[in-house]
């Protein structure tokens, strides 16, 4: 099941943000910009960046349409865009294809790019449920798990002095994301957003059943680049990681 209507997006603290969306073909972002950094040129910015961004990975891509399709980690050659070979480093940690990173490191790239331009204190760009976290204040972030009764219940206590870093969710049941696993969400932070991405993915794959939450996040805690994860299946939650458990 697809879900479009992306609900999540309403949990912006007005007091705390200003935010907006910017969309460009798959790519789909919700930014939130803290209120004293906010300058109307941002939005202009960001849509002109995405675009470039875009068309250089869309050019590349078109020419090696392997890297695209691999399942399995893949090195992408020297001569690559920056950030398909910094997917491709991440995705050796995983053991999964290096487009498993994509969202992340595009969040990343789009929130690194309004902090040099604008140098802004606090901001968040949310990448279909991927995110990048740079803020200066403490955050709590739900986990958007579908038509499980925990989705939007249950969440994270993300602290500030861990930023910037990545909260990133897969899902076998919700969104167009490639996933061989059948979980509700499955939400990974790690200082590094694109690793977070990855392994998302990765542990998302392993949950076929509310059965599987045990020992996917005994796997979990065995990556010391993990800071804290839920995972999801009806209504079955596991979680790990220096992060509380924030309750909706």
């Amino acid at each position: 099941m697809e879900y479009v209507n992306r609900t999540y997006r309403q949990h912006f603290r007005s007091d705390r943000w200003n935010y907006f969306v910017a969309a460009h073909k798959e790519t789909d972002l919700c930014i939130g910009v803290d209120k004293s950094s906010w300058h109307p040129d941002i939005p202009d910015f960001v849509n002109r960046y995405i675009r470039e961004l875009r068309t250089e990975m869309d050019q590349w891509i078109e020419n090696h349409p392997d890297y695209a399709r691999a399942l399995v980690p893949f090195v992408a050659p020297a001569d690559a865009p920056q950030i398909f070979r910094e997917m491709s480093a991440v995705a050796e940690k995983s053991g999964i294809g290096p487009m498993s990173a994509v969202a992340g490191a595009v969040a990343e790239k789009v929130g690194q790019a309004l902090k040099k331009q604008f140098g802004i204190r606090e901001i968040i760009v949310e990448n279909g449920g991927d995110i990048y976290a740079d803020i200066a204040e403490d955050l709590d972030i739900s986990v958007f798990a579908g038509s499980s009764p925990l989705s939007e219940k249950v969440g994270l206590h993300i602290e500030a002095t861990f930023s910037p870093l990545g909260i990133c969710t897969s899902s076998g049941t919700v969104g167009p994301s490639l996933s061989f696993g059948k979980a509700d969400a499955v939400m990974i932070a790690c200082r590094d957003v694109k690793v977070a991405d990855t392994y998302a993915t990765a542990f998302a794959n392993r949950i076929q059943t509310a059965e599987d939450i045990p020992d996917c996040i005994d796997r979990i805690r065995q990556q010391q680049d993990i800071l804290a994860a839920i995972a999801i299946k009806d209504d079955k939650l596991g979680i790990c990681g220096q992060f509380e458990l924030k309750l909706f």
